[in-house]
């Protein structure tokens, strides 16, 4: 029997990572800005000190791998517990053992993979038990626990962030995987440095996604009597379908689409395309992104150019009609459109200073003179008197004041000097000169 086909008795018919996963500190690779010698996260757990905690970070980097450590290093109750597979009453017997463990002066740390996954009444079966001492909880997430976690148990949790491992951190574990027996220790497994860094490079800071890419190469390697030699051409073909970082409904989603708005924004064409083939390319729905180039067609553009929303809205249709991966040339089109376009945010601003003031005044009754009076007896209240159609002026203009008689004279749309808007803005300028001369 093969070299390869014995990759997976006994033991090894556990995933590589699974059989590598660090037994302590010592094995752990990244994340020196918590672990480090002297670093908070170490002091707690080589100290025994674990308050409750969030582990906060894309997939692969140590998140469940530092839950196993504490459970091994602590002298508390070790409970691990799934947000996938466990209810309310899961929850509720855990936190009933737990209570009975605190009379007895036992610890329990609960540890919660994938916290994000419980809804708000789960999050709130654990508050009490938090609040009162009886269990410490360890969450890990890959979403922003801002968004994710009920603040009033986010509050009671400290949250340490774990970032990406960096190539040097993911080849480190690779030529540990080769070496420790087990991993491929005992298998003669030839890799060079090269083959490990593609690799590194494949696997985009996930530990995980490397080593599973590695025992993928090394079942595929090239076998003879001296052992398994894995090729570059081995790994490029495990690696030829690479999948981008990318989760549509999490916090990398809203990362990428506000790098497309902001590079738009600041009339970079090149940035703009590249985090729109980003987006496309990984799956994105083109219609999500052809919305969001019509927000910004009014928001950071708006009259400076009028055309950017007619661009935006036909890049829509064009996407609605026909669909990726066609669409992609006239989302292009509106993206470069929109990057190059004169800017501005008049629009926008004349809103959000609107809104804000019509948040404070929801009970201003609207004047008098421009009410509408379709009934005798509205008539009769004077609603509509005095209203003056502007169509039957010469100047298409009135002295007549729209704004409630505390906001008379607000300004809110201020145009700018870019493009078309600085004719709107001297039109503007014109009708209240006009306005001022009679005395409004």
């Amino acid at each position: 029997m093969s070299q390869q086909m014995n990759m997976f008795d006994g033991s090894m018919s556990e995933p590589l990572a699974a059989r590598l996963r660090p037994r302590d500190l010592s094995e752990f690779v990244g994340q020196k800005h918590l672990l480090g010698e002297g670093k908070i996260l170490r002091r707690l757990i080589e100290g025994d000190n674990i308050g409750s905690m969030i582990f906060w970070g894309p997939p692969g980097v140590g998140k469940t791998t530092l839950a196993r450590i504490i459970a091994h290093k602590t002298k508390a109750r070790f409970v691990d517990f799934s947000a996938v597979t466990s209810g309310i009453k899961e929850i509720k017997q855990v936190m009933e053992d737990a209570e009975k463990g605190r009379r007895f002066g036992e610890k329990t740390i609960l540890f919660v993979d994938e916290i994000h996954r419980f809804n708000k009444a789960q999050q709130d079966a654990f508050l009490p038990y938090v609040e009162k001492g009886s269990i410490i909880l360890i969450g890990a997430t890959t979403e922003n626990p801002s968004f994710e976690v009920n603040g009033a148990l986010l509050s009671r949790c400290k949250v340490f962030v774990l970032q990406a491992l960096s190539e040097e951190d993911i080849l480190q574990l690779l030529q540990r995987a080769v070496t420790d027996s087990r991993g491929f220790g005992n298998m003669n497994v030839k890799a060079d440095e090269e083959c490990l860094k593609m690799i590194a490079v494949f696997a985009n800071g996930d530990a995980r996604s490397a080593l599973s890419t590695l025992e993928m190469a090394v079942l595929n390697g090239d076998e003879d009597e001296n052992g398994i030699t894995v090729t570059l051409e081995t790994v490029e073909s495990c690696t030829s379908r690479k999948s981008l970082l990318y989760d549509k409904t999490g916090e990398e989603h809203y990362n990428l689409i506000s790098a497309l708005h902001k590079s738009m924004r600041n009339s970079d064409p090149d940035a703009a395309v590249y985090w729109l083939a980003r987006m496309l390319e990984a799956g994105e729905d083109p219609l999500y992104v052809a919305r969001r180039v019509i927000r910004f067609a009014s928001e950071d553009v708006g009259l400076a150019d009028p055309r950017a929303l007619d661009i935006a809205v036909a890049a829509y249709q064009a996407c609605h009609f026909i669909g990726m991966p066609e669409c992609s040339v006239h989302l292009t089109q509106a993206v470069v459109y929109m990057s190059v376009a004169p800017k501005s945010n008049a629009l926008y601003m004349a809103y959000e200073s609107a809104k804000k003031d019509a948040l404070t005044t929801l009970a201003e009754p609207v004047p008098l003179v421009i009410r509408n009076a379709p009934t005798k007896l509205m008539k009769q209240l004077d609603y509509g008197k005095g209203y003056q159609y502007a169509h039957d002026t010469k100047e298409k203009l009135t002295d007549m004041q729209c704004m409630p008689d505390n906001l008379a004279g607000r300004t809110y749309y201020r145009p700018t000097e870019e493009g078309s808007e600085s004719r709107i803005k001297a039109r503007l300028e014109e009708i209240k000169r006009w306005k001022k001369e009679r005395g409004k």
